[in-house]
């Protein structure tokens, strides 16, 4: 199966693997390669132009699921969209969806981050020291007023908060799928029935948009899924 994929989705399959087995390795000798390359938020102290790109590659280490199932769909989906269209139209069509996805992300964190930072200096913070303070990790000294304690502590949270993984870029291609291919059977392990395209996908990013405002503390980040399959739609 390997040998047949066509290059595009290879080359992608093979650079995840890759960064997942070097991000393993960095990390058992004290190296966060996902704080590093993931995407922080676009007004955060963290955030380098780079993240944009290389946040695709990146995923979590602690569920293996997040790079098993994106890669199975990138092979399943992604593969087939390739065939139909070719290899250039196909990799600008998955970075498009994936730059998407982070787009929709970052603009609900970049307006929490500038509320929290006007919250702060109407404090009497200074910005500068603070952004020293929490790149340290350092928070001796602070004189915290009666609410701002709790400020400081979500500045540092969404300052080092970040955004890793091909979900964006994937749902993009469950989308494209979809509206391409809408009565195209799929059939699920549980249960073992076939569901049309349109159905099973539909119902997968109703539910992400669903989860996107009932659960927005899961860790999961349900808003670059649902900008991914946006752009894909498009």
């Amino acid at each position: 199966m390997f040998n047949n994929l066509p290059p595009v989705t290879k080359n992608l399959l093979i650079l995840n693997v890759l960064f997942y087995v070097v991000s393993l390795f960095l990390a058992s000798n004290g190296i966060d390669l996902n704080q590093k390359l993931g995407s922080h938020y676009f007004n955060s102290i963290l955030f380098e132009p780079y993240q944009v790109v290389t946040h695709m590659f990146m995923h979590s280490l602690t569920d293996f699921f997040h790079i098993l199932f994106n890669m199975l769909l990138l092979v399943m989906f992604g593969a087939h969209l390739e065939r139909v269209w070719g290899a250039k139209r196909y990799f600008i069509f998955y970075f498009a969806c994936g730059f998407g996805a982070l787009i929709l992300y970052n603009s609900i964190g970049v307006w929490k981050i500038m509320e929290i930072n006007q919250a702060l200096i109407a404090d009497g913070f200074d910005m500068t020291v603070l952004k020293s303070k929490v790149l340290q990790g350092s928070f001796e000294y602070i004189q915290y007023t009666n609410q701002s304690e709790q400020l400081v502590k979500a500045y540092a949270s969404m300052t080092y908060s970040s955004m890793a993984g091909a979900s964006g870029a994937i749902f993009g291609l469950l989308a494209g799928f979809a509206l391409l291919f809408p009565n195209t059977q799929l059939r699920l392990l549980f249960p073992p029935i076939p569901i049309k395209a349109k159905y099973l996908i539909g119902g997968y990013l109703a539910f992400e948009i669903y989860s996107s405002f009932s659960r927005p503390d899961d860790q999961i980040a349900h808003l670059a899924h649902v900008g991914g399959a946006i752009v894909g739609a498009i």
